[in-house]
């Protein structure tokens, strides 16, 4: 029997899948509750989103609104409080899942009743493996916010990939397995072509307000408009899954670290946009895995892969980002304050000769999405190098993706990538020289710059600004063990000075 419809739910636009309606406790939608949806155009004109960020939020938010019918009240306002104040009472009590960004939880927070607003009880956050109670009690026991502790923590507490007290074949982490090279010579996986949208007039509508938007200029945007990639409805979301688990998954795990260039998806599940709208719970896209596995048709070591992305590194980042407090997201113990250049924010691939970078970045402004290694070992390790200021780079990586907000990019940014929060997620900073690109992809070899070469013409930018980096934060990471080795190493390299001046003078100019 349905249970009676609760207090009216007021869904962001990242808490768009059925688990985000019910009670505490419960499976999700009982198709009864009423919801408020609020799109609130001031999201898009305070900051210059990509415009299939902006296309695939929209998109979202009104397939689901169509999707509950009668049952939503949808306003188009400018702001969040314009919409609040315009709801009938009809549809008050409210209820909400605590928000995924701290500015947008403080303001629910602030809706006691108190104002002109009306009140709004504020639920637990859902749509993540782990509780943020439960994280805090472990982090506040712990030493050390190791993912690896955390992860085998989840696997536990939720039975994936368990053979009763011990993980499934019995190793809990096969990432060794995991690191393979492109296959030589060739151009992509030959793996089927993803599945992909097909665009309705839902989408064409949000397309017609986007261009009139920026044609009157309330709103600008960065990167290229296109056919929209990426699911936007629970429908959708469910089928990329299942495209996955099915085609992709097997052939996951081994080459997840490398590039090809003719391969813009390689085995990568596509879902990271769907699940930070909220249209995917990651529990039940580590089922499908699971199932997978045993049912014998993925291996261990690539559904492990794919579920320690779930419940592993994505709750985990999620709960950095709340756990390490308001101040996080401006940490910069590396003390970088070189601005992002212009080429960088406005996506100009086309202005730069590196085949990495270029090739990153074309993928950014014509996708709004690549995959973890390119943005990980390409743009936030050349942004490393090159002494970029942490917080500048967040609002980037946030801005420029399809499926970047502000919890993941702070954590993945900051302290994985930039090193900047002094060693609270990674151990040493996650810089490298071309020699790694050259190995993991097929670019250097189409490439006017020489991973081997860290001076002259022909000097590969990553492997001279891997030298640069280290000598200009020397005295800053000498109390690492790990970068010991790489320290000391460049005492030996005879052609350090004139390294230097060469990446000095290059700075932030397009390489």
């Amino acid at each position: 029997m349905a249970t009676a419809p609760g207090p009216t739910r007021w869904l962001f636009g990242d808490q768009l899948g059925p688990h985000f309606l019910g009670d505490p406790g419960s499976p999700g939608d009982d198709g009864e509750q009423p919801v408020v949806m609020i799109e609130s155009r001031k999201v898009f004109t305070r900051r210059r989103f990509h415009r299939q960020k902006a296309h695939l939020i929209l998109s979202a938010m009104r397939h689901r609104a169509a999707e509950l019918g009668d049952r939503c009240t949808y306003l188009r306002t400018d702001t969040y409080g314009e919409g609040l104040a315009k709801l009938p009472k009809k549809a008050l009590p409210l209820s909400v899942c605590s928000p995924t960004s701290r500015p947008a939880e403080d303001f629910v927070r602030s809706l006691d009743g108190s104002g002109d607003l009306p009140p709004v009880e504020v639920l637990p956050a859902r749509g993540y493996a782990t509780p943020r109670e439960d994280f805090r009690r472990w982090a506040d026991g712990s030493e050390q916010l190791r993912m690896e502790d955390f992860y085998r923590r989840a696997r536990r507490a939720h039975d994936v990939l368990m053979d009763g007290a011990e993980p499934a074949g019995g190793t809990w982490n096969l990432d060794h397995e995991n690191r393979e090279p492109p296959p030589k010579g060739a151009d992509d996986l030959g793996l089927p072509r993803p599945w992909m949208p097909e665009e309705d007039e839902i989408d064409e509508e949000v397309r017609a307000d986007l261009d009139r938007w920026e044609a009157d200029g309330d709103v600008s945007f960065v990167g290229r408009d296109g056919p929209r990639a990426f699911a936007a409805s629970r429908a959708e979301a469910l089928a990329a899954l299942d495209d996955f688990a099915r085609h992709r998954l097997p052939a996951f795990g081994p080459h997840e670290d490398a590039v090809l260039e003719g391969d813009e998806w390689m085995a990568h599940s596509m879902l990271s946009a769907p699940m930070n709208l909220g249209l995917l719970d990651p529990l039940e896209c580590v089922d499908r895995a699971e199932r997978a596995y045993r049912d014998g048709d993925a291996p261990l070591a690539s559904v492990e892969g794919y579920v320690r992305q779930l419940i592993g590194w994505r709750d985990y980042i999620w709960h950095v980002y709340w756990y390490a407090g308001e101040g996080y997201t401006r940490r910069n113990e590396l003390a970088a304050h070189e601005p992002l250049p212009q080429w960088f924010w406005d996506l100009d691939a086309d202005a730069v000769e590196a085949r990495c970078l270029s090739h990153a970045l074309r993928g950014v402004r014509d996708r709004g999405w690549v995959h973890h290694i390119p943005r990980l070992m390409v743009l936030g390790n050349y942004a490393l190098q090159r002494g970029w200021d942490p917080a500048e780079l967040t609002a980037w990586f946030q801005r420029s993706f399809v499926d970047g907000y502000d919890w993941v990019m702070a954590a993945n940014v900051v302290g994985m990538s930039q090193h900047a929060d002094g060693g609270l997620m990674a151990t040493k900073p996650y810089a490298s020289g071309g020699a790694y690109i050259n190995r993991m992809s097929d670019h250097c070899r189409g490439c006017r710059y020489k991973p081997t070469v860290r001076v002259g013409e022909d000097a590969c930018p990553f492997t001279a600004g891997y030298w640069w980096f280290l000598d200009r934060n020397a005295a800053r990471l000498e109390g690492n063990f790990r970068m010991k080795r790489a320290l000391d190493g460049r005492h030996r390299l005879k052609d350090l000075d004139e390294l230097v001046v060469q990446e000095r003078e290059r700075g932030s100019d397009a390489p």
